[in-house]
This record gives C-alpha cells, sequence and structure tokens, in this order.
C-alpha cells in the first residue's frame, strides 16, 4: 500500500451526484483504513445516514446541492468538488474507461473561471522550490516523449501540409457543447463561433478542425454544420491523437480545451476565447481576462501545479495511491497494449460502444422511478 495519505479521506465520506457505476470507477481515490462511504441522494438522505461530525462531503462536478452545502456551513464540514484531471486514461471517460487521476478540490471546479479554486489558488500563491521545477520540467518531457494528453487511445499520425501556399497552420478545437467548461467558461461561445472567429481573423491560414473524440464516439453532443467546417477549415481531422494535430500546427485556437494545455507543454502559441484554467497566467493569448489572475508563472510552474501538486493519481496497474511519475509509466505501458494488441483493443473499443448506449437505455427506463445509474 502506497504510504500517500489525504485527510479528506479520514472518517465518513458523504459523497453527491455519483452514481453507482462512476462511484465503482473512482473508489480508490477516497481509500483510507476504516472509513465509510455513502452515496446520497439529498440532505435527508446524508442525516439518516449519519451526516455530522468526523463527515467530508464530496459533490461530483459543479451541480448545487443548496441544502447541503447551507447545511456543511453551519456544521464546518468540509466539501470537495471532483473532477477528471488532465491525464486521465487510455480510453474516453464516456467510454467508461477507468481514471487514473481525479481533481478534488475544496475551493470550487478548476474549469469554472467565476469563483477560486485550489489550482487556481496554488497558480497565483504557491512559493515552488526548483527542486519542484525540476521535477516539473522531468513530468513534462515524460508527458510529450509518450505524446500523452487527456486521454490517449487514437493513433500518431504524421501530417503533411503544403505550408507555402499557407501564411501559417491553426489547430482548433472542438468540444462537448453541453460540457460544463463550455457552460461555464466560455461565455456563450460554442465550435461553430470559434471556427468562424479564427478564419475570419486568420484569413490566408491552414486551419485544422479537431472535433472531441467524445463527439466523434457518438456519446455528446458538438458536431459543426458542414457549411461552417466547409467554410472555416481546410482540413478536420479525427482518428488521430491530439499529440499529432498540435505537433504539425504552429497555434493552438480553442475556448476552454485542455488540448490548449497540452499545446503548452509542447511550446506552441495557445489562443484562447473562454477561460480555461491554463489562461490569464502570462502564457496564453487570451481574448478573456480573469481579474483575480494576477501572477505571472513558468510553463514549469503550470506543470507543477496541474500535473503534480493538484490533482490524485492512482496507479493504473494496482489500483493504490502513487505519484504522477508512477501513472505515467504504467499509462505508457496499456497504450502500447491498446495499439498492440489486436484483441485487447477491441475488447476496449466494443465496451465503450455498447456500455454508453446500455446507460442511456437503462435511464430512459428508470426515469420514472427517479433512479440514477
Amino acid at each position: 500500500m502506497s504510504n500517500i495519505n489525504y485527510p479528506s479521506n479520514q472518517g465518513k465520506l458523504y459523497f453527491f451526484n455519483f452514481s453507482p457505476w462512476r462511484m465503482m470507477q473512482i473508489e480508490p481515490f477516497f481509500y483510507a483504513p476504516n472509513n465509510k462511504k455513502f452515496i446520497c441522494k439529498d440532505l435527508d438522505d446524508a442525516i439518516e445516514k449519519g451526516l455530522g461530525d468526523n463527515s467530508n462531503i464530496f459533490i461530483y462536478g459543479i451541480k448545487r446541492f443548496k441544502r447541503v452545502e447551507e447545511f456543511a456551513r453551519q456544521k464546518g464540514i468540509n466539501i470537495y468538488r471532483v473532477e477528471d484531471a488532465f491525464i486521465r486514461s487510455v480510453g474516453l471517460g464516456s467510454a467508461f474507461s477507468k481514471p487514473y487521476s481525479l481533481g478534488i478540490d475544496s475551493r470550487g471546479v478548476y474549469f469554472n473561471p467565476k469563483k477560486i479554486s485550489d489550482l487556481e489558488y496554488m497558480l497565483q500563491n504557491y512559493k515552488f522550490t526548483q527542486e519542484l521545477l525540476d521535477r516539473a520540467k522531468r513530468v513534462r518531457e515524460m508527458v510529450i516523449e509518450a505524446k500523452f494528453s487527456k486521454y490517449n487511445h487514437l493513433s500518431h499520425v504524421k501530417l503533411n501540409i503544403d505550408r507555402d501556399r499557407y501564411s501559417k497552420v491553426i489547430l482548433v478545437t472542438g468540444q462537448v457543447e453541453d460540457d460544463m467548461s463550455i457552460r461555464y467558461g466560455a461565455f456563450g461561445l460554442n465550435n461553430s463561433d470559434l471556427l468562424e472567429i479564427v478564419r475570419k481573423n486568420n484569413p490566408d491560414a491552414f486551419i485544422i478542425y479537431k472535433p472531441h473524440p467524445d463527439v466523434l464516439s457518438g456519446n455528446r453532443v458538438g458536431n459543426v454544420h458542414r457549411e461552417i467546417t466547409d467554410r472555416c477549415a481546410n482540413l478536420i481531422v479525427t482518428n488521430i491523437s491530439i499529440d499529432s494535430a498540435i505537433g504539425v500546427s504552429d497555434e493552438v485556437h480553442t475556448l476552454t480545451s485542455g488540448a490548449g494545455f497540452d499545446a503548452l507543454l509542447r511550446e506552441k502559441k495557445v489562443y484562447t476565447y473562454g477561460i480555461p484554467f491554463y489562461a490569464g497566467w502570462g502564457l496564453t493569448v487570451d481574448y478573456r481576462r480573469c481579474e483575480r489572475r494576477t501572477r505571472k508563472v513558468s510553463l514549469d510552474e503550470l506543470v507543477a501545479v496541474a500535473l503534480i501538486l493538484y490533482p490524485r493519481y492512482i496507479s493504473p496497474r494496482t489500483g493504490k495511491f502513487c505519484e504522477v511519475e508512477q501513472t505515467l509509466m504504467e499509462l505508457k505501458e496499456e497504450q502500447e497494449r491498446y495499439f498492440n494488441n489486436r484483441l485487447y483493443r477491441y475488447s476496449i473499443n466494443l465496451r465503450g460502444y455498447i456500455l454508453p448506449r446500455g446507460r442511456k437505455l437503462l435511464r430512459a427506463i428508470l426515469k420514472p422511478f427517479n433512479l440514477k445509474i
């Protein structure tokens, strides 16, 4: 067992907005000897299950539970928001791939710029040591060498573009349009808006558009009308990794996508049109400002917070707590197996096709009974 311990995992843990399947996937992130975990529907359900002293509350995502939050304030109970972190898995989360990192935040959610998060607080205030920055540089090198991003199931392909005909090559990254990072961080803009803005401002550029893999899988929404892509994009890339698309590009333009963070790791010029967590620190060209973010940080300082200090990691092999370096090494092994073992890849892809559709069907069946899965 790892010697990594989290005080928030001690005692009685109460989980809101967690379906049973999600809880099964991420339960290892909340391990502590002899703690007790309860999935709850609402405050009354939690109180009935013993919510009180020596309790911690975890809420998945940004959903508000006003009575729960007010009760926690009155009783001095800690509330933590839970979301995927930035190096997640080989397969897609919407395809039921288990995450290997989570952000567990005591202040907010990292993708909501309207309220400070632990990630933003650390970027604004943390006193970085040279030892930590040296470690961050090594972690960044590991990520680049392995060509990692949040999801890591798409092939690495070398794109050939006739650069002589164009002023520059721009990558525009699509996102899931009902995703909370878009709702809270994009200020009303969507994928179509982004493409049209980038084309208008860069009439002589070669524009690559990469739809989000969750949209391509059919699990989430975010398709752009063909008329817009025909007018605004020179090339649409689908079944290639974000690393491949970033590699051929001079600039990356995004609303709030984690692909902008991936591009910063690879030292590309990044333009943001919403306010993602990595914007406002002097590393990106930003369409909007977050007035709270007044500090200028280096790339290694951003990496130190976003990939070392902020997330919790588990070992893909053992499911136990570990440091980011171990997760990266074992994730590389899993990715190589996925690419090189046809049967393993087929089983992962089949599960990713069947389970989300089965879940939608079950949700429709159970909806009249107000049950979640």
